[in-house]
C-alpha cells in the first residue's frame, strides 16, 4: 500500500496517465472524471488533478487557480539510469538536461507531459539507495 502520496497538477490527465504508467511503471488505481486520476508505484501515490477540476486538488484557492510546472519534484530510483535515458528519448520523453553526477548518485530530470518535472535517481552510495 502506498505511504506517501504526491499531488501534480497536470493540463490533460488521461495524457498523464499514459506518460506515468507507460513510461515510468506507475498502475492506474482510480479515474474517476476527467478531472481526476490515482496512481501508484510502491510506496508512492500519484494524485492527477487538472486545473480548475473541482472540489478537489485543482480547484482554486483564494482565487488561484494551481498550474503545472516547477522545480519540486519526486525522485524514482533506478538500476541503470543512462539505460532508462535511452528508453525515454528513444520514446520522445523530453528531459531537462543531462545527466548529472551528485554526491549521492546521478541525475536527470524528466517532464511529464505537463512540464512537472521527475527526478530518476541512480545512487552510487549505499547510503543513498531506498532499500538497504
Amino acid at each position: 500500500m502506498a505511504s506517501v502520496s504526491v499531488r501534480y497538477i497536470v493540463d490533460d490527465v488521461g495524457a498523464a496517465i499514459a506518460f506515468y504508467c507507460g513510461q515510468l511503471g506507475f498502475t492506474e488505481r482510480m479515474y474517476p472524471a476527467p478531472g481526476f486520476a490515482m496512481l501508484t508505484r510502491g510506496d508512492l501515490r500519484l494524485l492527477l488533478s487538472a486545473p480548475g477540476a473541482g472540489p478537489g486538488g485543482g480547484a482554486a484557492v483564494a482565487g488561484v487557480t494551481p498550474a503545472p510546472g516547477g522545480w519540486n519534484r519526486f525522485a524514482l530510483e533506478v538500476d541503470d539510469l543512462a539505460a532508462e535515458v535511452d528508453r525515454l528519448r528513444t520514446a520522445g520523453v523530453r528531459l531537462r538536461g543531462e545527466v548529472v553526477h551528485g554526491v549521492g548518485g546521478d541525475q536527470v530530470l524528466v517532464d511529464d507531459p505537463s512540464g512537472n518535472p521527475v527526478e530518476l535517481f541512480q545512487p552510487t552510495r549505499d547510503e543513498a539507495r531506498l532499500k538497504g
